[in-house]
């Protein structure tokens, strides 16, 4: 087989397994080469480790099928606690691990969720291994209250309780919660405030911003260089608003794709911006993260550096 074989899910292959895809498209394997290809990590669906081979296709997704294998996806070890206590959770999320658990995808068997287990369902064990709790002990209840996207890094909170959860999910809503991210993006970027309307379409299939005054939701992102690189800017984001892939649209948009994006790099109207980064993958961090505390009342802030996979792709250009 090829280094690698890429392939667009065309509409007679929607709702199709992963495995019976595959051995449509490559005929030569048996049901067994397929499977060891697929419980091997050598295949990746839309840019994203797929180790599942039960997993439906929709028209348009992307698979590729790799020659060798790709980097293990992130257990509960990746995961660190940074702070616990009877309200709230704050950790550290590794890239490549999803926060919530998609809700066509909740009823499935818990061996197959093990296979790529969520960061909200790691989380009771974590809570409990973290306090000390005996390890027959009830697991404690974990809310989400807020998302990071699979391979972006870093700070988010779960609520412990229901009025953590309340507390917490009004400051989200009030945009008073303080998030600052640090990018890795080709060219000189200057300090700006960027605002837009978001929408899930932009005209071709993909979320961006609109030019009509009342459509989608208002976005703020105030961007500040931290250092210019070699070809490269280290920038600091901090959101006003907190939509989805907001940084990586707006970034996107002002001709400065985050590194290692593989969905926000084309306009909307030219060519793809090419990326010769040569990121491990999106060089995106939740670096900063603070909020006021739902029962004591006090502001508390925490804070990450940059992971050590994105802390050599910074040297790296600082070398190059």
């Amino acid at each position: 087989m090829a280094d690698a074989n890429l392939f667009h899910v065309p509409p007679e292959f929607a709702k199709q397994t992963l495995s019976a895809s595959i051995r449509r498209w490559l005929p030569d394997l048996s049901w067994n080469d397929v499977r060891k290809l697929i419980e091997t990590r050598c295949v990746a669906v839309n840019g994203n480790l797929c180790m599942d081979p039960a997993r439906r296709l929709t028209t348009g997704e992307v698979v590729k099928v790799h020659g060798r294998p790709l980097a293990a996806p992130p257990k509960a070890a990746d995961v660190s606690v940074e702070h616990c206590d009877d309200d709230v959770v704050v950790v550290n999320k590794p890239s490549g691990m999803t926060t919530i658990r998609h809700p066509e995808e909740r009823n499935w068997p818990s061996r197959r969720k093990q296979v790529q287990p969520t960061l909200d369902e790691l989380m009771p064990r974590l809570v409990q291994r973290h306090l000390r709790l005996r390890p027959n002990a009830e697991l404690p209840r974990i809310r989400a209250v807020h998302r990071l996207d699979r391979d972006t890094s870093g700070l988010l909170v779960f609520a412990r309780t229901e009025h953590a959860e309340r507390e917490l999910g009004k400051q989200f809503r009030l945009h008073t919660v303080h998030r600052r991210y640090l990018a890795v993006v080709p060219g000189r970027i200057e300090g700006q405030r960027i605002e837009s309307r978001l929408v899930l379409n932009r005209g071709d299939g993909k979320r961006g911003s609109t030019s009509l005054p009342t459509g989608g939701q208002e976005a703020v992102t105030h961007v500040r260089p931290v250092e210019y690189l070699n070809g490269y800017t280290l920038v600091e984001c901090k959101l006003e608003t907190g939509r989805t892939h907001q940084i990586r649209i707006h970034l996107s948009e002002l001709g400065h794709p985050v590194a290692g994006d593989k969905v926000y790099r084309k306009p909307l109207e030219g060519p793809p911006i090419t990326d010769y980064s040569l990121a491990p993958r999106l060089a995106l961090h939740a670096a900063e993260l603070g909020f006021e505390h739902p029962t004591i009342g006090e502001h508390r802030r925490w804070f990450a550096p940059l992971p050590p996979d994105l802390a050599e792709l910074v040297e790296r250009l600082r070398r190059s």
